[in-house]
Parts: C-alpha cells; sequence; structure tokens
C-alpha cells in the first residue's frame, strides 16, 4: 500500500492517489489504485477508509499467510530501506512453512510445530527471536489491517531460550596498543586511511565505503557521515544510501595524524584522471568491495602478529578507547551515531568496570 503523486493533475489540481493489494472473494490477489486527490493527506484518508470497507471485498477466511506476506511486503516497500526489506525476505525463509495455512485456521500447535522446527536449525537463539519477532509483526499487521484475532497464539508467544547455549563470546577489540602494532605494519596509503577511519572514528562499514571526498573537510578537520554503502547480493553492486538512523548522520573531528594521511590520499586520487570531488574515499568513482577490506584486514593481522577481529570490531574498539580514556557517555553515543544513550550501555556497558572500580576506590577514602 502506499500514496504517491502523479502527473498530469486534474484541472482542479488534484494528483494524489493511493494503492493497495488485496484478496478478493475467491483468494485471488487483486490491486486497487484510486482516484486522484487534491493532498497526500486526503489520499492517506482515503486509503484508510478503503482498507475498513475491505471486509466487503475480502474473505479474510480465505486468506492464507503468504498473501498476509505478500500484502505486509507491498506495505512496507515504500517506508523502509533496501537493506530492512532484504532481511524481511530472508526471515520469510524461516516462515516459509507456515505458507498456505489460512490465517483463520492457525493454531497454537501450528506456531509450536514451527517452533520445534526452529530450534532444530543450527542458529543463534538470537536470530530464532529476531524470525520470531517478524513473525508477530505479520500477525499485528493482520490484526489491524485485516481485523483477524491472533490471541489465542500471541499470548503464548515466548522467546527462544536454550539454557545450555554455549555463554557468549566477550566483544573483541583492539587495545590502543594493539592497533599501532597491527597498523605498523600497514604500507598501503589506502588502507592506513580505511583501518584508521574505522578505528578512530568509530564507523561502521557501510559508513566508510560510503564516505566521498566532497564530506571530508581539512579545513574543519572533520568528516560528514551522510552516505551509507549496501552492497545487492542479487547483482554485486553497492547501493548507496542514507545511514542507519537519523542519529548515524553526523559530524566525527579528525586526529592529525588521519587528516595528514587523507591529504596524502587525496593527492594520489587528483592524479587519476575524471577525478571528482564526488568520488569515494575508498573505491574512486564506485566504492572498494567490502571483501578487498576484510582480505586485507585478516592478512595485516597475521603479519602484525595481532589476535584476528571483525571489521565492525574496530568501532568496538574505538568505544572501548573513548570510554577508558573517560569520554562522557552521551558524547560517545553521539560520536558513534547511537540513536539512544541504552544502546551505549547495553552494548559497552563491561568497559565501565574501571569506573566502577574506581568508585568503590572513592567511597572506601570517606573512610
Amino acid at each position: 500500500m502506499s500514496v504517491r503523486q502523479v502527473k498530469p493533475a486534474t484541472k482542479d489540481g488534484r494528483s494524489w492517489v493511493f494503492s493497495t493489494r488485496y484478496i478478493d472473494l475467491n483468494g485471488k490477489e487483486k490491486q486497487h489504485t484510486s482516484g486522484k486527490y487534491k493532498s497526500r493527506k486526503l489520499a492517506e484518508e482515503a486509503e484508510k477508509l478503503f482498507l475498513l470497507k475491505l471486509t466487503d471485498k475480502v474473505n479474510n477466511d480465505d486468506i492464507r499467510f503468504v498473501d498476509l506476506y505478500n500484502s505486509y511486503i507491498d506495505k512496507q516497500k515504500n517506508i523502509v530501506k533496501t537493506t530492512t526489506m532484504r532481511n524481511y525476505v530472508k526471515r520469510w525463509e524461516h516462515l516459509s512453512d507456515l505458507s498456505n495455512i489460512k490465517v483463520s485456521d492457525f493454531k497454537y500447535s501450528h506456531y509450536e510445530l514451527w517452533r520445534k522446527k526452529m530450534c532444530q536449525k543450527k542458529m543463534s537463539d538470537e536470530y530464532r527471536n529476531d524470525i520470531q519477532k517478524f513473525l508477530k509483526a505479520l500477525l499485528n499487521f493482520g490484526s489491524k489491517w485485516y481485523n483477524l484475532d491472533f490471541r489465542e497464539v500471541y499470548n503464548k508467544i515466548q522467546p527462544f531460550v536454550d539454557p545450555n547455549a554455549p555463554v557468549k563470546e566477550e566483544m573483541k577489540f583492539f587495545t590502543y596498543e594493539e592497533f599501532q602494532q597491527f597498523i605498523s605494519v600497514e604500507d598501503r596509503l589506502v588502507y592506513r586511511c580505511a583501518f584508521k577511519l574505522l578505528y578512530y572514528c568509530g564507523l561502521r562499514r557501510g559508513e566508510l565505503l560510503g564516505l566521498r571526498w566532497i564530506n571530508v573537510s581539512f579545513f574543519d578537520k572533520n568528516i560528514k557521515i551522510k552516505d551509507n554503502a549496501v552492497r545487492n547480493f542479487e547483482t554485486g553492486e553497492y547501493m548507496i544510501t542514507s545511514p542507519k538512523t537519523k542519529s548515524s548522520v553526523r559530524t566525527i573531528p579528525l586526529t592529525d595524524e588521519l587528516i595528514s594521511d587523507l591529504k596524502q590520499l587525496k593527492e594520489q586520487c587528483k592524479k587519476i584522471y575524471g577525478f571528482k570531488e564526488n568520488w569515494f574515499v575508498l573505491g574512486y568513482e564506485k566504492p572498494m568491495a567490502f571483501s578487498a577490506l576484510r582480505d586485507r584486514k585478516n592478512l595485516i593481522c597475521d603479519r602484525a602478529e595481532v589476535k584476528q577481529i571483525r571489521l565492525h570490531d574496530f568501532r568496538h574498539s574505538c568505544a572501548s578507547l573513548l570510554i577508558s580514556k573517560g569520554a562522557n557517555i552521551t558524547l560517545v553515543a553521539k560520536y558513534l551515531g547511537h540513536a539512544k544513550i541504552d544502546e551505549t550501555l547495553n552494548t559497552y556497558s563491561h568497559f565501565f568496570k574501571s569506573d566502577l572500580d574506581n568508585i568503590v576506590n572513592t567511597l572506601n577514602h570517606l573512610f
């Protein structure tokens, strides 16, 4: 379901329409596009009214789970990012056993059977719960738009918890000394810049690959995070989207050392025919392939004789460095582009252990 503006407008200025899909009395999917309205608000109101009247056109008893899924995807495709939509499709793969079950017949026994199959799959409880969260989103969607009643099942859904699951590994990160050992053996300037941007700026990998020269200010000594490079698994090409959240759009100061390296790298890039300011810092006209950065990281870890960490762990390393140096948690959250301070605290609370020790020492001194 979507509301959009179309051309040409009518003589009295109407140009907004809504489109939606629904299942008719014969169980067939139908597409409905409205007439034109004068404003987005009027079209949205008309859409809501149409959906309320769908019960006259739809026999909800004939709707299958796959129909519910397709309707949900149709509504979400103009609301969420491509990466989120890709996650929906991947999660649906684990719900496909429910495809042909009529939603009106969906019972707790169906859910229980699906749950048992999920427990047999080799995946973390965290991922199982992500898939189950998507199932609950579909049930909520059916309740809201098709007046379906899933309370019998919904109220009995419990998180996946394996009491025998291995203890989650501690977060890996480089200390400052380990990073210096790592970067000391990197002799290629482009990768030196890449790893320093990850470590000192705490960038997500998509933010790093999406960074353009136009967003690097040597005068102000900062970078502006405005783009995110995401690989399309169907074509293999990178798409440029907005960052993960609104809070991810941010300005990050640069160290003098990193500024010096980036200046040298830009001078090299400017020697390439057709250089433009909107080229990517890593990769010229197109972003550098993530696999190239990952493979280089693995090589340098071996060469420097330091432990292997993921590229995302450079972001954790940055957080660890900031917190260990006494950075305010609010500023750390802003620096990393977290939407809420809670996200920073929940992710990096174990880094504050030394601060707790200091508090105890302070209290001891009082006595």
